[in-house]
């Protein structure tokens, strides 16, 4: 059987987005721009999908992910807060390191950030961080559990071990892999494309 549908959006940006500095668990508020790209959000999807009232809604319970949510649902004139909360969609933690920009972690502990540089996917950092490797069994369940075409809100960690998980995609590159905010990752059984 196929998997449904997921219309992943990351959430928009934060002004830590902006400085480049490691968000994680830590709950960073949408900047004026993140408000913008959320509702563009909501508009992209709105032309994607010709009943978007039809999907199911689901998102981190982070405050950029809920207000991106939010304002998405809202620009497609859907009631904004009718959607579940999965706390297994929370970004990865970077530990001791968030906070931080990855020029600071290079000058602080450069053994550390070459460490992780060698190994993105399996690196966990000091200080209680998670590997994409540990998050990737963290969401695996969720991609099981789907039922029907679902827009689902989080972030940029998640969106690399779904496409690591229900993709294909090769550890090494999903590690990588630029994840856009405003736009939408669209996952149809192992294939993936922006919209």
């Amino acid at each position: 059987m196929s998997r449904p549908t997921i219309y992943f959006i990351r959430h928009g940006e934060t002004d830590w987005n902006v400085e480049g500095r490691l968000q994680g668990q830590r709950d960073i508020p949408l900047n004026d721009v993140g408000r913008v790209q959320a509702e563009e959000a909501g508009r992209r999807l709105q032309a994607l999908v010709p009943h978007v009232e039809d999907l199911d809604y689901v998102a981190s319970p982070m405050l950029r992910t809920r207000e991106t949510m939010e304002r998405m649902r809202e620009a497609m004139g859907l009631y904004p807060d009718y959607y579940r909360l999965d706390e297994r969609l929370i970004e990865l933690t970077f530990g001791a390191w968030e906070g931080l920009t990855w020029k600071e972690v290079r000058k602080l502990e450069p053994q550390l950030a070459a460490l992780r540089e060698r190994d993105k996917w399996n690196y966990a950092p000091p200080g209680g961080g998670e590997s994409y490797a540990m998050l990737a069994d963290r969401v695996r369940p969720i991609l099981d559990g789907l039922t029907r075409d679902t827009a689902l809100v989080a972030h940029g960690g998640v969106a690399r071990a779904f496409l690591a998980v229900a993709c294909g995609v090769s550890t090494r590159h999903a590690a990588s892999i630029d994840i856009w905010q405003g736009k939408i990752l669209v996952i149809e059984g192992r294939n993936h494309r922006w919209a």
